[in-house]
């Protein structure tokens, strides 16, 4: 079973209270082959919520509590995505995902691009806080920008 980031397969789940729906991947989850997952959410961000970014690192550095999650007005939200990706990850076990599709450049879910924190739309290489978290319990990652890749292995 597949596991889709909410937004991609439609859910108005994002910052913003839009979605970065893709077709292919909503008919995923309308065909029974995939899942839709929002760590942000499940870790009790309301939708819509202030954008926030990873300063000091990568989801990785926040796991190691060397960087820190923080929202466009000043609030540090790093506990809330680290409890959704916590969540997350139960959820998914429960659902039996054996891998993952997930939105690039979104302080959760990127899997190669990140925004650098400084709100600035600067764009670094890293990953989000969940994707770190799912990578280190052993689940493949993908984004939107080269899932086909996954399901060709």
């Amino acid at each position: 079973m597949l596991g889709i980031s909410a937004c991609l397969g439609g859910s108005a789940c994002r910052y913003d209270g839009g979605s970065n729906e893709i077709t292919a991947l909503k008919e995923l989850v309308e065909t029974g082959q995939a899942v839709m997952i929002c760590p942000e959410v499940l870790g009790g961000l309301p939708t819509p919520r202030h954008p926030a970014e990873i300063q000091g690192g990568d989801g990785f550095d926040v796991w190691l509590d060397q960087a820190k999650v923080m929202d466009n007005a000043g609030n540090d939200v790093t506990e809330a995505f680290k409890q959704g990706a916590i969540k997350a990850f139960e959820e998914m076990q429960k659902q039996g995902i054996t891998g993952l599709v997930l939105k690039e450049r979104s302080p959760s879910c990127g899997s190669s691009l990140i925004y650098d924190g400084s709100f600035s739309g600067t764009r670094i290489k890293g990953v989000g806080v969940a994707t770190a978290y799912f990578i280190q319990q052993g689940l493949p990652v993908y984004s939107e920008e080269n899932w086909q890749e996954m399901r060709m292995t």
